[in-house]
């Protein structure tokens, strides 16, 4: 059988008619791990975007963690953090999913560093 000259996506939804739904599926439940983590995200954004943000943001957690904080004291809502450095940082108005998720990345690196006791 001759493949038409799609993209790979589209060759693997034709081959998998439920792959569409098990990528559904998967945005869904990372959007809703994400909002428990404060992040209001829309699961109609692509999973692997999705994922991408959510390792960015667990990475940000450990590093946190790793400097001593709580990410639950420090959640995006909390009114008194113990440091204003371990809250994550806010998506900005109109920055995608990728940018911010390097954001997040770029605040983990920044406190990955020696551990200050």
């Amino acid at each position: 059988m001759q493949l038409p000259p799609e993209s790979s996506e589209q060759r693997s939804e034709m081959l998998d008619p439920h792959r569409r739904e098990d990528r559904q599926d998967a945005a869904t439940e990372i959007a809703g791990r994400l909002a428990q983590k404060g992040l209001d995200v829309d699961s109609d954004e692509d999973s692997a975007v999705l994922a991408d943000l959510l390792s960015a943001v667990e990475r940000f957690e450990a590093a946190v963690i790793w400097r001593g904080g709580d990410p639950m004291v420090n959640m995006p809502s909390s009114t008194d953090p113990e440091n204003r450095a371990y809250v994550l940082p806010q998506r900005n108005g109109g920055e995608t999913l990728q940018a911010y998720a390097g954001r997040v990345d770029d605040a983990a690196a920044g406190l990955e560093g020696p551990r200050i006791a």
